[in-house]
């Protein structure tokens, strides 16, 4: 079992889609099967084949998200500092061969979001960038290559 940090934010975030999926997720399949089984013969009855289906994904999503929530472990943000990188800091790179700047915060792999700018601990630039210090050069292997860094600056 591997333990899921995250953020109180994030295990809220968490608790309502299992809310969501088996209360109005989970009802709305069930009612597809039943309207699906009342069409007749089963064995060539293409949407409850995708009835059952769909349920199959839902049980095994809601099944997923217990699992992470049963192993969480709250992060208390009080605790965080800024001398070096670790979950929840804001970390500004610059990338030192197009000089371009990226803000990411570094959160658990359930939270990442990149839209949001937040990366996950767990991929190569999250990596990457755990435990180093302002103005340290980072390079972080990835599929493509190898990307060089400077960190900039670290923030809650």
């Amino acid at each position: 079992m591997s333990v899921h940090y995250l953020t109180k934010e994030g295990y809220h975030k968490l608790l309502e889609e299992v809310n969501y999926l088996e209360t109005e997720q989970r009802p709305a399949i069930s009612r597809q099967i039943a309207e699906a089984r009342d069409k007749g013969d089963l064995s060539e009855n293409a949407e409850y084949d995708a009835a059952k289906e769909a349920q199959g994904m839902l049980e095994a999503k809601i099944s997923r998200l217990k699992t992470v929530l049963s192993n969480a472990r709250l992060i208390d943000e009080s605790q965080i500092s800024t001398d070096s990188v670790q979950i929840l800091n804001k970390v500004t790179i610059r990338n030192t061969k197009n000089n371009q700047k990226m803000t990411y915060m570094l959160v658990s792999e359930s939270e990442a979001d990149l839209k949001q700018g937040k990366i996950a601990i767990g991929t190569p630039i999250g990596k990457g960038l755990l435990g180093k210090k302002t103005g340290d050069i980072v390079d972080i292997k990835v599929p493509n290559g190898i990307l060089n860094f400077e960190i900039v600056d670290i923030t809650l």
